[in-house]
């Protein structure tokens, strides 16, 4: 299993379109990302899959749908069957949003980014405690992309990030494409936008892309909405860059696509310029946050 203090890695989302390839070109692939919710409610003995690839390669497990970040308990139902899955897996690693995903008994289907109040703060802190009490383990935990400011929101997400990760004593999954477009979207240069966030915490990265859209019916302008199906753009990798050359702890990058794949070719280039970066970044002295 991976150890989180070995070298940098570099490795991809592990998606059934790309699970064929992926096994073919394990000697490039560093790790890859499970996301595990598609495996909750497969009897155990469906799970050996997942045995055979932690026996290959590296895996981290992603779970999408606990929703932490939110003055509403998650349900315990959804935190037995992940305890369920990771006795079975006895995963080493694993990652969650600082998001929510419903309100009362209703499911929004999306990651939302929540008022960054102290409400949620102390509501994520206690899902946290329920998670550990249940699950054995806390997750590492993921930023998370936004159209706009949540309303109510009275801290930056910098700051509310770090209060939620330095109060549990979590380390942070730093998702560089969310992180870049919260940025442009609220008008923040990227890169004093990533000094806001505690950069010491980070274990894990995500690159991914996304587009331009047309702001609402009688507004002017655009924004950037991080969508999974677009290459990693050079501004993220230059993130990258400016990350590893900040921090000394080492790294797990992961890039992620959930659709319109491109030939596999090009998600290897994908990972040979983020390792070219972060072997480039190493050789310098860091400036330690």
């Amino acid at each position: 299993m991976w150890q989180l203090t070995q070298r940098d890695r570099v490795g991809l989302s592990w998606r059934t379109e790309l699970a064929a390839s992926i096994l073919c070109h394990l000697d490039h692939i560093d790790v890859v990302e499970v996301i595990i919710d598609d495996y909750l409610k497969q009897p155990l003995d469906k799970l050996r899959s997942l045995k055979l690839l932690e026996s290959q390669v590296d895996v981290i497990y992603h779970s999408v749908s606990l929703g932490l970040a939110s003055s509403l308990p998650v349900p315990q139902k959804n935190l037995d069957k992940l305890a369920r899955v990771f006795d079975y897996l006895t995963p080493t690693c694993w990652s969650e949003h600082l998001a929510f995903v419903r309100a009362g008994n209703i499911e929004i289907g999306h990651l939302a980014a929540p008022p960054r109040t102290i409400a949620t703060i102390e509501g994520a802190l206690a899902n946290l405690a329920r998670v550990k009490k249940t699950v054995g383990s806390l997750p590492v935990l993921e930023n998370i992309a936004t159209l706009l400011e949540p309303p109510g929101a009275f801290m930056s997400e910098g700051e509310w990030t770090t209060k939620i990760l330095q109060a549990s004593n979590t380390k942070l999954l730093l998702d560089l494409n969310n992180l870049y477009s919260n940025a442009i979207n609220f008008g923040v240069d990227p890169i004093l936008y990533l000094h806001s966030f505690p950069l010491h915490l980070v274990q894990i990265v995500h690159l991914s892309g996304g587009k331009w859209i047309d702001e609402p019916a009688g507004f002017s302008g655009k924004r950037l909405l991080d969508d999974h199906i677009h290459d990693v753009p050079d501004p993220v990798f230059e993130l990258l860059d400016v990350l590893a050359r900040t921090v000394e702890q080492p790294l797990a990058v992961i890039i992620e696509r959930d659709g319109n794949y491109p030939p596999f070719p090009q998600l290897l280039q994908e990972i040979q310029r983020a390792k070219r970066i972060l072997r480039e970044a190493r050789s310098h002295e860091c400036t330690v946050v």
